[in-house]
């Protein structure tokens, strides 16, 4: 499905000026808002509809309960979490140390790829790698533009750069050993109905499973681990031997493999 860009329905100055920014980036069609809802935009030209504010982007396509807009989800709380001295279960499946490299192959929102970025610090790299060219556009501004109170958020996010790519290709170019930690966070077979922030996500991206070239690939391309996050009754732990993390009261578990 296409997409076409608009603005708010009172649009000022910065409003036009991202509308011009994401023409320029994504070379989609813009078209005036007028006085037309979403709905009647996306019924007249049959397409989706990118809402350019002063603020933020929004993505409406047909059939969305909500829009799909960038925001720091989980990682917001996670990283107060962390500063306090609390564990965080992904860092503990993915053993993530300064300097480190670390690719995402499921960027999405972000929210692992921003505590792995303030673990790696300045010395560290983190790629995030996502298959869908809108939400990699909306997530790649919103990490170099969301406004935090955080100065640690802030930093964190705007060290993390944004491939629009499929996951798979990106990997077959990729040198053997070339990333420390490989992540893979595919969308859940099993709809977790309590986390109301992943909806417009899920509703938006790539519902892809996980495959055995996906993981021969990843396990190619990290020089020491290759983690999996998934639902708990997700069948890729076990099919792949990975060591999983068995987190009670939770509905989504890590898994990982260590390289030799």
């Amino acid at each position: 499905m296409k997409t076409i860009i608009t603005t708010n329905g009172r649009p000022n100055e910065k409003s036009f000026a991202n509308a011009s920014y994401a023409v320029n980036r994504l070379g989609y069609e813009f078209v005036e808002r007028g006085k037309r809802s979403i709905g009647r935009l996306q019924e007249e030209h049959g397409s989706a509809v990118l809402v350019a504010s002063a603020n933020r982007y929004e993505l409406y396509r047909i059939g969305m309960d909500k829009p799909f807009f960038f925001h720091p989800n989980t990682a917001a709380f996670r990283l107060k979490r962390l500063l306090k001295g609390e564990m965080d279960p992904f860092l503990g499946a993915a053993d993530l140390h300064p300097g480190d490299t670390f690719l995402d192959c499921t960027l999405g929102l972000a929210s692992d790829s921003i505590i792995a970025s303030h673990i790696t610090k300045d010395a560290g790299k983190v790629l995030g790698v996502e298959g869908d060219s809108d939400i990699a556009f909306i997530t790649s501004e919103g990490l170099r533009t969301y406004a935090s109170e955080s100065e640690q958020l802030t930093t964190a996010m705007k060290r993390i750069h944004v491939i629009s790519q499929d996951a798979i290709t990106f990997l077959r170019n990729q040198p053997d050993r070339s990333w420390d930690v490989v992540y893979i966070d595919p969308m859940f077979s099993t709809p977790i109905n309590e986390s109301s922030n992943f909806t417009p996500l899920r509703q938006v991206g790539w519902q892809s499973s996980l495959t055995e070239e996906w993981m021969d690939q990843a396990k190619r391309v990290c020089k020491r681990r290759v983690v999996v996050k998934d639902h708990f009754k997700s069948e890729v732990f076990e099919r792949f031997k990975l060591n999983r993390q068995i987190r009670l009261n939770t509905k989504f578990h890590f898994g990982f493999l260590q390289k030799d």
